[in-house]
């Protein structure tokens, strides 16, 4: 069968340059979008005076109807007609004859993908900050949990200073807030609409490109016609801002599989999100974190597979922009399901608050309080630093822990120390000791989670307000 682009050739396309080049296999997840793109276009040219009125109601029952049909599973897409765009025009002319060829006037397929990728983004780009709402609403959950429950807190992966683990859960959720407002902000960047800039340089045909804007919901027009069938930096921006989500995914993945063996047993995560071993009936393995981990690499891949694409390719549409959809169909899909099972995943975690005690009345982390309180006795802070740096290593070699020491003993070091250096010592004073704001004292993560929670009300308000938009 002819192609609907056949006119200029005098042979069939070769079968193994059809299978190679088509796109139809993974573009056909644009087929909404397509529909979407087009019955918008047709309503513009018969508004502009472009079709007449009795061919636009039949390519728009047409639209409709096929779009039911895809919807049931009763089109079956081909190679031969190469992408989903061919494809929804071949079924539209079969389905209400050689009017439906009418539909592409004014545009070219270069700046219909571009159409369908805008609207495809623009709707998950809501999607991923609804369901990062989701996972901040579930750690601030925890950190309301855990209030009163300390832990060690660490750099080097070594035991540094005691805090709160709902402040260990609210620096998560500052990272999440910012993969919010980035992604917030990349919608401004998705919702400009590039269809009318026809093949590379607009069209002949008095089209009205802004009416086509209002009908979609879409807030600007790219203003130039090459840049608007060449970019594919929103697609990049949206697949660098998933890459920075499966950053912080990945970093809290690492923590929760380390907590959660027995060397820490910090914490247990529910069964439902866990999984067991084939030779070993003892195992609970942390999958999906494991799995979230391992597959923030392939979302990584996909953003520098794109920027390679478009690393040095002339203006304006080439057939390597082809490459531009399977990374961001692939991580689309990965980072929904990151997302989807995170949330629920830290709501049910349960944690050990007496193994998180124990392990901080069995190190040194409350060892910068001694120095500190050297200091306010009017000790410069590099002697105080050694000063307690000989306490600890005289407590490592007698097997004792900073409270075990008798005053006595802490006089060895320095005759400043009081026996009020006890109270110094405790871990809940030594974590309220920093009230400072952003610190990890008690009143000030009561503060950071208030704010926190208006910031989760404000997210969702604007996630409903942008899909009422997309209505």
């Amino acid at each position: 069968m002819s192609k609907l682009w056949g006119g200029r050739f005098t042979k069939q396309t070769d079968q193994l340059v059809e299978e190679y080049t088509a796109s139809i296999m993974f573009d056909k997840a644009l087929a909404e979008e397509d529909i979407q793109g087009s019955l918008a276009h047709v309503t513009m040219l018969g508004k502009c005076g472009i079709l007449p009125a009795d061919d636009v109601e039949k390519i728009k029952d047409g639209l409709l109807k096929v779009q039911g049909m895809i919807r049931r599973g009763e089109v079956e897409f081909t190679v031969g007609d190469e992408d989903i765009h061919m494809n929804i025009e071949k079924t539209l002319i079969d389905e209400i004859g050689p009017v439906g060829g009418k539909l592409h006037t004014g545009r070219s397929r270069n700046d219909q993908v571009a159409t369908d990728m805008h609207l495809y983004l623009r709707k998950r780009v809501v999607e991923f900050v609804g369901l990062l709402n989701k996972l901040n609403e579930a750690l601030i959950g925890q950190s309301l949990a855990n209030l009163d429950t300390i832990v060690p807190g660490y750099t080097h992966l070594q035991r540094a200073q005691p805090i709160l683990f709902a402040h260990h859960m609210m620096a998560y959720v500052s990272m999440f807030q910012r993969d919010i407002e980035r992604m917030q902000d990349s919608y401004k960047r998705i919702n400009s609409l590039p269809l009318g800039a026809g093949a590379l340089a607009g069209t002949t045909f008095a089209i009205d490109r802004h009416f086509v804007a209002q009908q979609l919901k879409f807030d600007r027009v790219y203003e130039n016609s090459l840049d608007a069938v060449s970019d594919r930096d929103f697609i990049v921006e949206f697949l660098a801002n998933a890459a920075l989500v499966m950053t912080h995914l990945s970093r809290l993945c690492e923590e929760l599989v380390l907590w959660s063996s027995t060397e820490f047993a910090f914490v247990e995560l529910d069964d439902a999100f866990c999984t067991g071993s084939s030779i070993m009936p003892q195992k609970k393995n942390p999958d999906v974190p494991e799995l979230v981990r391992g597959k923030t690499g392939r979302v990584y891949g996909n953003l520098f597979g794109l920027l390679t694409v478009l690393k040095a390719l002339p203006l304006a549409y080439n057939k390597d922009m082809q490459e531009d959809k399977e990374g961001m169909f692939d991580t689309v899909k990965t980072l929904q399901g990151a997302l989807q099972l995170f949330a629920p995943m830290i709501a049910t975690m349960k944690v050990n608050r007496e193994r998180m005690r124990q392990a901080v009345n069995q190190d040194f982390s409350n060892a910068t309080d001694i120095a500190d309180y050297l200091v306010n006795k009017g000790l410069p802070f590099r002697q105080a630093h050694e000063v307690i740096g000989k306490t600890v290593l005289y407590c490592i070699q007698n097997k004792k822990y900073l409270l075990d020491l008798k005053i006595e003993e802490f006089h060895q070091f320095s005759k400043l120390f009081d026996t009020n250096i006890y109270d110094v010592l405790q871990p809940e004073n030594v974590v309220n000791a920093r009230n400072v704001y952003g610190g990890t004292a008690s009143n000030q993560v009561s503060e950071a989670i208030e704010r926190a929670q208006k910031q989760l009300e404000e997210t969702n308000d604007w996630v409903q307000a942008y899909v009422e938009k997309s209505k």
